[in-house]
């Protein structure tokens, strides 16, 4: 038994729970297992799995097949149980890494109506150009109208919006 296997009591627990091959039970299931721990526990690629765990292909082929089957999550499931019913499960020490949980900002579940979407969509494009051209945004100071145009005063900057300014420039295309 190599440093790392699994004990007798060890494997008592988890034999039941490893699926019987298609023609039976599987030779050697207590070594694939190991090979398959032995694989994740050190990090180290398939084809360096040590020749006391067989064919490298043999361990490989196993774990595909458990992965794909669900047989993990219901052996980690099993074991959770099992150490609950015993006593020996702290939920308490159960903690996430939020930096590996990442979730799309869809997922946070904000409901917006029509209208405020709109409003925000709108100051987001808005702040977007102003950064784009250099520009400040507008404060809330009089503004006042001349010939269609609405010429407002900010710190610093003088610009027009809506229509034109009687030179052939418009909001998007002059800078102010």
């Amino acid at each position: 038994m190599a440093r790392g296997d699994l004990t007798d009591e060890e494997w008592s627990l988890i034999e039941p729970h490893l699926p019987l091959g298609e023609r039976g039970p599987i030779p050697d299931l207590r070594r694939l297992f190991n090979a398959v721990m032995w694989r994740f526990r050190t990090g180290s690629p398939w084809r360096d799995l040590p020749k006391e765990y067989g064919p490298w292909s043999t361990a490989y082929d196993r774990f595909r097949s458990w992965a794909r089957d669900g047989v993990f999550e219901q052996l980690m499931q099993a074991m959770i149980a099992e150490a609950a019913a015993r006593g020996q499960a702290d939920l308490d020490l159960v903690s996430v890494d939020s930096t590996t949980a990442r979730a799309h900002h869809h997922a946070a579940g904000m409901v917006l109506d029509g209208e405020l979407s709109a409003a925000l969509e709108e100051a987001a494009r808005q702040e977007r150009g102003l950064r784009q051209r250099g520009k400040t945004p507008p404060t809330a100071t009089p503004a006042t109208k001349r010939a269609g145009t609405t010429t407002t005063t900010t710190t610093g900057t003088t610009g027009t919006t809506g229509g034109t300014s009687g030179d052939g420039c418009d909001a998007d295309t002059c800078s102010g």
